[in-house]
């Protein structure tokens, strides 16, 4: 089958393209924006793309079009592909009947945590001769692709509740129909889409309706608006993590670099990693509670996370230039902001920290939670934010930080101004979704000069 997938550059749609040709199908693709590392993943693996939307790319005859939530009505090809009613479905759907059928699926769903953690359940149980296959939405540094089928029977997948296709408005995860969910954490986000809370907590129920009574649903204790969604309906067996007191469950003891796994008050296992935060330590509890499921004993996972690489984009050293050092980082959520910057802060001390961010989401950029950024950034010595393209005023988002907080309408002009702030020993931690108008190379390069 000759398939041609729109907006193949996203993480997901280029993880599913990965999966297609592994399967053996021939992969063809198109995106507005090409940039890596899903670009040079797709290339080294001999998958075609287009910049564009030309609809000259119909010659191109494929078997079936498939549609990323990227495309909406009004794209030139979208339309042309209508006009000539030809085959089209969305990713999650391909994904569905193509590669998911008939295998037990592990799908991590939250706000926060989801690439981490499907990396980490992927690695324990490949470190466990379980041989998965897995889609994350991010590059492991364990395997070094985003996504492949795997020789056994489970199938690690990031759950991601954003819409489906501008034809089908449920969430992707109510497509692959788990055995296993995580459900890491929960806050509003996606504010172009969903009106409040409570519409996203909706969603999720819909996902535990998809659950079998056989499975299992593994939830962060921690979280309020997931017992909402338990209280809801759950059908299934429910395994908590991060809990307090009495509660039985896994919870950690110990430094999120260095802690037992205990479950129900038993040491069950014990993690010693180079990973920081207690964000990290609860999505290790996550990985490990799921990977019991699938018959790897808490001990055996606890061991494997020692050899976990994290993901690309988590905190990942760019480079240095006369003792300042400059960081990549995906947070874009006030929520993971402040998690990423505290978990910079631990491992550091005192050490100045600079963090330079972009509201690149479709949440940040409506501005629907720019009353929060004081908050996410407060540990931060100073704050950097590209205000570009933003229709709400980032200066006085900003204004209770004061003077420590910096804003640039373009990314040549807040490299300056990081540049004329920074001195030897800072640490300047760039976080954004997107490519940032490679801002890490210019620091590097402007500091070098």
């Amino acid at each position: 089958m000759h398939i041609h997938i729109l907006g193949i550059c996203g993480t997901f749609m280029g993880g599913l393209a990965a999966l297609a040709r592994e399967a053996g199908h021939r992969v063809t693709g198109c995106d507005a924006n090409v940039y890596p590392p899903m670009s040079d993943q797709l290339r080294a693996l001999g998958i075609e793309l287009i910049e564009g939307w030309d609809v000259q790319q119909l010659a191109l005859k494929p078997d079936l079009y498939v549609i990323g939530n990227v495309v909406s009505r009004g794209n030139a090809l979208m339309e042309a592909i209508l006009d000539a009613g030809l085959p089209y479905t969305s990713g999650p759907q391909w994904l569905a009947e193509h590669v998911l059928q008939g295998r037990h699926v592990l799908a991590v769903a939250g706000t926060h945590g989801k690439t981490t953690t499907t990396s980490m359940l992927a690695w324990i149980l490949e470190n466990n001769e379980r041989r998965p296959g897995f889609l994350v939405g991010g590059v492991p540094q364990n395997f070094e692709v985003s996504a492949r089928l795997g020789e056994g029977q489970p199938f690690v997948i990031e759950a991601d509740e954003y819409d489906t296709a501008f034809f089908d408005k449920r969430s992707k995860f109510v497509h692959y129909r788990p055995r296993t969910a995580v459900l890491n954490n929960l806050e509003f986000d996606h504010a172009d889409i969903f009106a409040d809370l409570a519409a996203i907590e909706t969603q999720f129920h819909h996902l535990l309706r998809t659950v079998p009574a056989s499975g299992r649903v593994i939830v962060n204790a921690r979280e309020e608006s997931l017992a909402r969604v338990l209280e809801r309906g759950c059908w299934s067996d429910v395994q908590r993590f991060g809990v307090r007191g009495d509660v039985p469950g896994f919870r950690a003891r110990g430094e999120p670099h260095s802690f037992d796994v205990l479950k129900s008050g038993v040491q069950v296992g014990r993690v010693e990693w180079a990973l920081l935060g207690e964000h990290n330590q609860l999505n290790a509890l996550a990985a490990i509670a799921a990977a019991e499921h699938v018959g790897v004993a808490p001990a055996d996972a606890a061991r494997a996370l020692a050899g976990f690489a994290n993901v690309k984009r988590r905190l990942e050293l760019r480079g240095e230039v006369r003792g300042i050092k400059v960081y990549d980082d995906f947070a874009h959520h006030p929520t993971a902001m402040r998690t990423t910057i505290d978990g910079l802060r631990r491992r550091i001390g005192e050490q100045r920290i600079l963090a330079v961010f972009e509201p690149r989401s479709n949440t940040m950029k409506l501005g629907a939670m720019k009353a929060q950024l004081p908050w996410a950034l407060e540990e931060a010595d100073l704050a950097f934010c590209h205000s570009g393209g933003l229709g709400w005023n980032a200066g006085e988002a900003l204004a209770p930080l004061g003077d420590r907080a910096v804003v640039g309408d373009s990314i040549d002009a807040l490299v300056q101004r990081v540049v004329q702030a920074a001195r030897s020993g800072d640490h300047v931690l760039c976080m954004s979704n997107g490519s940032f108008g490679g801002i890490h190379d210019k620091l590097l390069a402007a500091l070098a000069r």
